[in-house]
């Protein structure tokens, strides 16, 4: 894919001042967007542990949005009154109800099946819409009590 591609995929959204990150990725841009979280994530007011976790997270799902969501995805980070926000969607061809119904832990030699537990245990809440245009998990995190601005 190149820079003139016109069927690129584009992140429309509206301007919010709450609004810390609205980005497309691919392979290639895995890390990157994981660094880019993890400063937000930060300034926002996650630290320590739940900084670790909250990014995990979010790597878990983007990672998931690239093996299993057609090469690429959409990622959104925003924060709430009291609340930092994560929303990675894809345009796989979605995630079983089975599937999502299953929150038992992964056996320790399974190769795969970790990403969505993994987002699930490491934050407060999780969301999954998913059908056959694609899958969109939303993931939030309490944040500790002081004035959060836009950065």
């Amino acid at each position: 894919m190149t820079n003139a591609d016109p069927h690129a995929p584009r992140t429309v959204v509206p301007i919010e001042p709450a609004l810390l990150i609205a980005e497309a990725f691919e392979q290639a841009q895995v890390t990157e967007i994981r660094h880019s979280v993890t400063s937000c994530a930060h300034a926002s007011g996650l630290t320590g542990q739940r900084l670790d976790d909250f990014v995990l997270a979010v790597n878990e799902l983007i990672t998931n949005a690239v093996r299993h969501g057609g090469g690429r995805g959409w990622l959104r980070l925003w924060h709430e009154p009291g609340l930092l926000v994560c929303e990675v969607a894809d345009h796989g061809h979605g995630i079983s109800a089975q599937r999502l119904g299953d929150r038992r832990r992964p056996e320790p030699d399974t190769a795969g099946g970790w990403g969505l537990w993994l987002a699930r245990e490491l934050t407060d809440a999780m969301e999954v819409a998913s059908g056959t245009a694609g899958t969109t998990v939303r993931i939030t995190s309490t944040l500790a009590n002081r004035n959060h601005t836009a950065h």
